[in-house]
């Protein structure tokens, strides 16, 4: 599992901004070489989005958009317990998001660098509610966005960030903004923890 898109035939990654050195290379064959057995990549939130389908919070749905928000914000669409072959490149962490005084990326806005970076203090250490619920309503525009692309049966949420993140208040933004269904999807918390990916492949 390794983060960022993939070329298409999955043997390199071509754009992770958290490894730059990796960009590029020839990852599949040079960790064929290093481990002499044969090697399958894919990217580690399809992995991640697949085992909390399959096993996981995403179990007994047809439809699953999975979103891991921590380091990075990546996502996946898992229909019929396989990665949706139109989505497996996908990187809803940057879409444009555009909220009040505050435009970038998703991933630029809620992902637990992006917190950092704005609050100068670890995420997890972040106590104020009102920052906690204007970051729920930024993922809550994000989800929307890829609720009407996707129309998922369930939503699953994992990632460092979600340990602090209410799914409550991500609804109550989610429901002002949803005009198109009158329904939205369940939303759950991720179930498999850091093993998700290890599930998923």
């Amino acid at each position: 599992g390794a983060p960022g898109p993939m070329d298409k035939k999955n043997t390199k990654i071509l754009n992770s901004p958290n490894l730059l050195l990796w960009n590029n290379k020839p990852l599949k064959k040079t960790l064929g070489k290093i481990f002499k057995c044969p090697i399958q990549i894919e990217n580690d939130a399809n992995l991640a989005g697949l085992g909390e389908a399959v096993l996981g919070a995403g179990k007994g749905h047809e439809v699953v958009a999975f979103f891991t928000i921590s380091t990075g914000v990546g996502g996946t669409l898992i229909v019929d317990g396989k990665i949706n072959k139109s989505s497996s490149s996908a990187e809803p962490g940057y879409q444009i998001i555009k909220i009040d005084d505050a435009q970038g990326h998703l991933e630029g806005l809620v992902s637990g660098t992006a917190l950092k970076r704005r609050y100068k203090i670890d995420p997890a250490k972040i106590k104020n509610k009102k920052v906690w619920d204007k970051t729920a309503e930024y993922l809550a525009y994000g989800l929307h966005n890829s609720i009407v692309h996707w129309t998922p049966d369930i939503i699953v949420l994992g990632g460092s960030v979600m340990k602090s993140l209410p799914i409550s208040r991500i609804l109550f933004h989610l429901k002002k903004i949803m005009k198109v269904f009158p329904k939205i999807p369940e939303i759950k918390k991720a179930e498999l923890g850091d093993l998700a990916g290890i599930y998923g492949g």
